[in-house]
């Protein structure tokens, strides 16, 4: 297989995970589940000419800021290919999203990703009243472009989202029922859709855990393929995302815990 097919492949792969992953409901829950200095820890595997690779490790954590006005929690999400990758396609990704520890709302995002030689800042700057997000992008050789984009009431970051579905009470919802919500990713819109497929008991590097099974879809621009996405929450009142299924356009993957500390419950 030719090496540039190869780096296309992992490149989408790595754009497409978080947003393959974790989807959330439009609903304004109340943060009963997730508390500062929380660290969750993946493997991220990929299928490479039919064998599923380890790559990378995704690490997530928490962690209370204090500002001039209030105190917000840092939302931190890390990609980075384990070394042996490195001299082939080196990933050194950082998200964060600074939002509200009781609501989870966004009011600063940014992203800093370095891939294979390719590098991208994004910061985001949200004015919920208003419904618009200023954002500034800096590529390569410092060439910067800022734009205000309009958003949906609601709308979410990629990180902050990812945060977000573990706020809702899946015990309530019946198997087969969807919610939606609206996510600014590369400064454009678009849905994303869960739908609740009931409870499933699944093997762990932390344990066997009795987990809520989700089925992540979203639109066109997300880059998901059809209903091939899946997510298990742990049906406890911590919901951590432990296993998680992906298929894009070029291949599928997978996402597997293999630690967690400093849990709320």
């Amino acid at each position: 297989m030719p090496r540039y097919n190869i780096k296309t492949k992992l490149r989408m792969m790595r754009l497409t995970l978080f947003i393959a992953l974790f989807f959330t409901i439009a609903t304004q829950a109340q943060n009963n589940a997730i508390a500062p200095n929380e660290k969750l820890v993946y493997t991220a595997s990929y299928n490479m000419s039919g064998i599923l690779t380890d790559i990378a490790q995704v690490t997530m954590e928490t962690s209370s800021v204090k500002t001039s006005k209030a105190t917000l929690m840092r939302l931190k999400t890390t990609a980075v290919t384990y070394s042996k990758w490195d001299n082939f396609f080196k990933i050194r990704d950082l998200y964060e999203s600074y939002v509200n520890p009781k609501t989870l709302t966004p009011y600063l995002y940014k992203r800093d990703i370095n891939e294979g030689g390719y590098y991208k800042a994004m910061k985001y700057t949200f004015s919920h009243k208003s419904n618009t997000v200023k954002t500034v992008q800096t590529k390569k050789n410092n060439w910067v472009e800022n734009k205000t984009v309009s958003i949906n009431s609601g709308t979410k970051d990629i990180v902050s989202a990812l945060y977000y579905i573990r706020l809702f009470d899946y015990a309530s919802m019946s198997t087969g029922s969807s919610k939606s919500l609206n996510i600014i990713f590369d400064r454009k819109e678009f849905n994303g859709k869960i739908t609740y497929l009931g409870k499933e008991t699944i093997s762990t590097a932390i344990g066997s855990k009795v987990c809520y099974k989700l089925s992540i879809g979203a639109g066109s621009a997300s880059g998901l393929e059809g209903s091939s996405n899946f997510l298990w929450l742990t049906a406890d009142e911590n919901k951590i995302p432990v296993y998680g299924k992906f298929k894009i356009p070029v291949g599928n993957g997978e996402l597997k815990i293999k630690s967690a500390t400093g849990l709320k419950n």
